[in-house]
């Protein structure tokens, strides 16, 4: 197909809509454009064709027999690509909402609150791709990212959602006998439990200044693990408030540090600001929990 041999696509429209309406001003009123803006496109498709499209009947506009063989191929060209828009769209929606999250997140934050969601939004089915790093979102075809750090991922929207106080955590044996912390320094010489492909802890820990280099760290597969490491007194671990608060309040764990978040929160990153209801309804729900 050559465009260079078709009209320009808004007088089409001008006059598909004309030969509907039969006349100007319902055209007019249905593209939200000037009376004299679509006799203007009309009078240049006739000029491009060399030919009358539209004549005057009465109060109206009627068409010749070549107006009528052009709206018609458009009306059903026009009919064809809505037609096809609706079908995708529809597609889409059926679609479940597709929510690239780091494993940590996942896991120990969002997978006990994903009863509350359902049960507030039936309609709203979700696949959870658990994964560390910042991935494209429009190549991997994601509607939703939620990611931790300072913000700042390049090509995409980015929206902090949940802040909370980080905490070094120990379980209550370990806190009691073998953790002996004068100062954040000291942090550095104790034995570590952190997630594996995880890059919050990491950045937690830069953010107080540690030397995530000389940390002896035994890395489990999931948070679930190490939650079970530090509670059976393995290690330290230095985990969002949020995600430990259950733990610290029935004593299986005890706060040997908390810092406040500042810059760092975890964040949900979008294609665009552009945002459809789904997702719009998604994202004011994380926002809500921080509450």
């Amino acid at each position: 197909m050559d465009w260079r041999d078709i009209p320009s696509l808004s007088a089409l429209r001008a006059f598909e809509a004309t030969a509907r309406h039969a006349s100007f001003s319902g055209a007019a009123r249905e593209l939200n454009v000037t009376h004299a803006a679509v006799a203007q496109h009309v009078r240049a498709l006739e000029a491009d064709f060399a030919m009358t499209l539209v004549v005057r009947q009465g109060q109206g506009m009627g068409l010749t027999d070549a107006g009528q063989q052009l709206a018609a191929g458009l009306g059903e060209g026009f009919s064809t690509i809505a037609g096809t828009v609706k079908d995708l769209k529809q597609d889409k929606a059926l679609q479940p909402l597709r929510v690239s999250l780091t494993p940590s997140f996942a896991e120990t934050w969002l997978m006990p609150r994903l009863g509350a969601f359902w049960r507030d939004y039936p309609e709203i089915e979700l696949a959870l791709l658990p994964h560390p790093g910042v991935t494209d979102l429009r190549r991997d075809g994601l509607d939703v990212a939620i990611r931790f750090g300072q913000g700042g991922w390049p090509g995409t929207h980015v929206q902090a959602v949940l802040a909370s106080p980080f905490v070094v955590v120990a379980g209550t044996e370990y806190a009691a006998g073998a953790c002996k912390l004068e100062d954040l320094g000291d942090l550095v010489h104790q034995k570590w439990v952190f997630t594996a492909a995880s890059n919050e802890q990491l950045v937690w820990g830069r953010s107080l200044g540690l030397d995530t280099e000389r940390m002896k760290v035994t890395e489990m597969p999931t948070t679930t693990l190490v939650h079970a490491a530090v509670r059976a007194g393995y290690g330290l671990s230095v985990q969002l408030k949020s995600l430990v608060e259950r733990d610290l309040a029935e004593g299986r764990m005890v706060s040997l540090y908390e810092g406040e978040s500042g810059a760092l929160s975890y964040h949900v990153l979008t294609p665009s600001p552009q945002m459809g209801d789904r997702v719009k309804t998604f994202v004011s729900w994380l926002k809500r929990q921080n509450r």
